[in-house]
Parts: C-alpha cells; sequence; structure tokens
C-alpha cells in the first residue's frame, strides 16, 4: 500500500463556535486516523526526528508500537524520556523540530509527530492506568523552584532516579505558564492536573504559595538540607513599549490578561478577580503569546480584536497553526504596524467621571521592512507622515517577558546577563555552586519544549553531581 503523501489533518471545532466558548479547538486523532498516520513513518535508522527533540524522545520507537496497535507501549517508550507527553503534543512546535528533520517531509508532508504524542498520552490517561510507583529513595534531596516545563521535568528525571524532590511554586496552582499562560483552549487544565499527578506519584513533594526569595531563600533551603537547587521560575516579567498612555485603565500586559483569564476565571460571570470584557482590543505582537491573549480576548466577548505587529505575516513569530486559527475566527491582522501612543478619555471638569483614565484609542504607524538587524530578520522601519489612528477600548501589550528579579537580588552569588537572564555554565550551574537554572529564568521567554529540554539537562547534571560529591 502506498505511503500517504500528507499528513492526516486534525479534527477541531468549527471557527464559528470555537471563537464563542473556551472548550478545546483540536479535538485530536482517533484510534483509526492515529494508526493510519503511524503507517507513515519509515522508521529511519539514524532518527534525524530525535536529533530535532529537545528531550530526545525515541520517536520511532514510539510510533513503530503505534504500528503494531500498542498504544501503552508507545506511551512507556515516550515516559522514558518526557514528563508531560500531554502537554507536548499540544503546545510545542514540532513543525520546527521534530517534524522538520523528518525524512518523509524531504519530499511528501511529515509524520504527524506531535499528534500521535498527544493520542498516545490521551488515551493513556482515559483509560485510568495505574501511575508509576516512586523509585526507592536514593539518599538525596533536591529543591526545585517553580513548577513550570522545566522545573516539573527536572523535578521528574531526578524522582526517576530516587531523589527526594520538593517543588516550590510562587502561586496557588501548580504547572507555571501552562495553566496561567495557555488559554484552556489551547490547553486544558485537567491535561497539565494529569501531568502533574504522574510526578506526584513519584514522589515529587509539591509545595504552592511558596516564593522563594520571600517566603524562603536559596540559602535557607541548603539550611533546610538541600544539596542542590534549580531555579525554574520562569519569565514572568512583562515587557513595555515605554509609549505615552501605557498607564491607562485598560491597557494589560498579556501576562495580567492572561493570568486573570487563565487562573483566575475572570470570564465567570462573577469572578474573584475583573478583566475587560466586549468593545474593540488591540493585542501588540506577533508571537504565540499574542495569539493567545487576542483568541481569548474574543471568546471574552470582544466585538472587534486586531493583532497589531510591526512586521510582515512572513516573520510573524507565532506558530503557522495558531495564526490559522486566528485568522479563521476573525482576528483582524494589522501588518507592519506599530503603536506610538495611546488615547485616553479626559474630563478635568469632573474628575469624578468614571470614564478618566480609560483608553480610547491607539495612535499608529504604518512600517516597511529595512535591512536585517542582528537576527537576520529585516529591520522595520516607520514611514514618515503614515500615522492613523485606531479605535479600541482595551490595548493587550504582547511583545515579551523578562525574568523576575526577586530570585537574584536575594542569593548571593547569583550573576545575570544584560537581559536578567541567570548566568550558567555547560551543565546549567550557575555561578553559585550546587544552584542550578534553566528555561525561560535563563534565555527569556521560549518554547515549553525547550524549556523542558533544559530541565533535562539540569536534572543530568545535578545527578552526576551530588552521585559523584
Amino acid at each position: 500500500m502506498p505511503l500517504d503523501p500528507k499528513k492526516h489533518a486534525m479534527p477541531v471545532q468549527d471557527p464559528a463556535v470555537r471563537a464563542h466558548n473556551f472548550n478545546e479547538v483540536a479535538l485530536g486523532y482517533t484510534p483509526e486516523i492515529a494508526f493510519e498516520e503511524a503507517a507513515r513513518c519509515l522508521n529511519c535508522k539514524n532518527a534525524p526526528c530525535v536529533q530535532g527533540c529537545p528531550v530526545n524522545i525515541d520517536i520511532p520507537g514510539f510510533i513503530a508500537k503505534l504500528k503494531n496497535r500498542d498504544v501503552e507501549g508507545a506511551f512507556k517508550v515516550i515516559s522514558a524520556s518526557s514528563s508531560l507527553p500531554a502537554v507536548c503534543g499540544r503546545v510545542c512546535p514540532q513543525e520546527t523540530q521534530c517534524e522538520s528533520k523528518c525524512t518523509m517531509g524531504i519530499r511528501f508532508e511529515p509524520v504527524g509527530i506531535g499528534r500521535l504524542e498527544r493520542f498516545v498520552a490521551d488515551t493513556h490517561n482515559s483509560a485510568d492506568a495505574a501511575p508509576a510507583e516512586a523509585p526507592a529513595s536514593n539518599g538525596h534531596r533536591v529543591a526545585v523552584v517553580g513548577s513550570g516545563p522545566s522545573s516539573l521535568t527536572c523535578a521528574g528525571d531526578l524522582a526517576k532516579k530516587g531523589y527526594q524532590v520538593s517543588v516550590f511554586e510562587a502561586l496557588h496552582a501548580v504547572g507555571g505558564v501552562l495553566v496561567y499562560g495557555i488559554p484552556e483552549f489551547r490547553l486544558p487544565k485537567r491535561i497539565v492536573a494529569k501531568e502533574v499527578e504522574g510526578l506526584k506519584a513519584l514522589g515529587v513533594d509539591i509545595q504552592t504559595n511558596m516564593v522563594i526569595g520571600k517566603t524562603l531563600t536559596v540559602d535557607e533551603l541548603f539550611e533546610q538540607g538541600y544539596e542542590a537547587v534549580y531555579i525554574g521560575s520562569g519569565a514572568g516579567l512583562p515587557n513595555f513599549m515605554n509609549i505615552p498612555g501605557e498607564s491607562l485603565k485598560g491597557v494589560y500586559s498579556a501576562n495580567e490578561f492572561l493570568t486573570r483569564s487563565n487562573l483566575m476565571k475572570a470570564y465567570n460571570s462573577e469572578p474573584v478577580t475583573p478583566i475587560m470584557k466586549g468593545g474593540k482590543v488591540a493585542v501588540v505582537g506577533g508571537g504565540n503569546v499574542a495569539m493567545d491573549a487576542a483568541r481569548t480576548a474574543l471568546r471574552l466577548g470582544a466585538e472587534k480584536v486586531y493583532i497589531v505587529y510591526r512586521r510582515s505575516m512572513q516573520e510573524l513569530p507565532a506558530r503557522r497553526e495558531e495564526v490559522e486559527h486566528a485568522e479563521e475566527e476573525g482576528i483582524d491582522f494589522r501588518l507592519l504596524n506599530n503603536p506610538v501612543e495611546i488615547l485616553g478619555y479626559n474630563n478635568p471638569d469632573d474628575p469624578r467621571d468614571p470614564k478618566n483614565g480609560f483608553v480610547t484609542g491607539m495612535r499608529c504607524i504604518r512600517m516597511e521592512l529595512g535591512e536585517p538587524d542582528a537576527k537576520g530578520r529585516r529591520r522595520p522601519v516607520p514611514i514618515p507622515g503614515s500615522e492613523f489612528m485606531l479605535d479600541v477600548d482595551t490595548v493587550i501589550m504582547a511583545i515579551g517577558t523578562s525574568p523576575n528579579p526577586l530570585i537574584k537580588n536575594t542569593t548571593a552569588g547569583l550573576s545575570v546577563n544584560d537581559h536578567g537572564g541567570i548566568i550558567i555554565d555547560e551543565n546549567a550551574m550557575t555561578t553559585r555552586e550546587n544552584v542550578y537554572a534553566g528555561g525561560d529564568a535563563v534565555t527569556g521567554a521560549a518554547t515549553v519544549i525547550s524549556a523542558m529540554g533544559a530541565g533535562k539537562k539540569a536534572a543530568e547534571a545535578i545527578d552526576k553531581k551530588l552521585r559523584t560529591a
């Protein structure tokens, strides 16, 4: 039987329906589709797809199990390398990683590796299979700061080796960016909770409402008997453009906007925390976070949502799938545009006017692409005299985040770079002995899978150091 040149499409909710609910957009492969997609794999001996995976999953190995309809066997292969397979199958940019290396992709469409990983993980989880048992303790204790993908990966890999691992999370919910940053329609929180339960079954102790640097310091963790500390606290400090009007009511960072919606459930009729709903919304930026914020605003009842991005569609950094979903849902892309000022209502005759201080519009300027910048992308240049007004009530800034300086400021001997990222060596150790770091706390905002790769590398280095000490 000849191989199908095209990847099997992912079943999805109808755009006209999903734009008004928070249910997951992608519905997942059926067993029949999954087995047919697995049959497209060539089982290459040199496995180039594995080279594109930051956590080195044995991709041909798990797909070979699927070809034989052994879903649980496929899950065992994946879980040997990844602690978060159901998460990765949903949010990792496989198209630029494992699938970009797929041999099938040379002439045809690559194998749908991410979609198969999701199918395997979801099938395992829905079967309520018995969780893995905690291994015997090796007597060593490690503290992990944060509970995002980098930290959970590090904790899981160490727990499998017998370490007593404690995870310290600043918020009241576990999962870091997976729960506060990524919307329900892309990553249901029950999925994250299920993965976390698997880590707890391995013996990982998770403590919430623990702000390291305030509730406890890194020094105090060592005093409590932890032999190593891994800092995976992410990059939760939002960036702004420093243009006039950013302090007006109705201007959010994407971090705040998504946290209010995802974690605090601001979409409820009587929310614990308020959020702007309805009206016209501009989201400034072009990454995955911008897509998440724009699509969330739409689901919260916005009558019009704009993506305002200073480059063209070709340079847009968000995943193609997320861009396509946003376009299908009616998001209006205003490309080669850049804000220069946010305007607000001001009635000096009546300071008690409830409209005072609220956003009334955004002044933008049209851009054109000039010479390439340091990263090779053509630099956007303003076109003189091209300014125009965009009628909006809410502005969401999604132009990146930086690591919070709290841990650095409370930990002696910890060095950071000019962007606030913690400096580490080739073994993920910081400038402080036995303190390791990885993920967004080091690199700034990046992908879930790259953070997981960093957590995995740190776990290997910690294990090597403590076992030979």
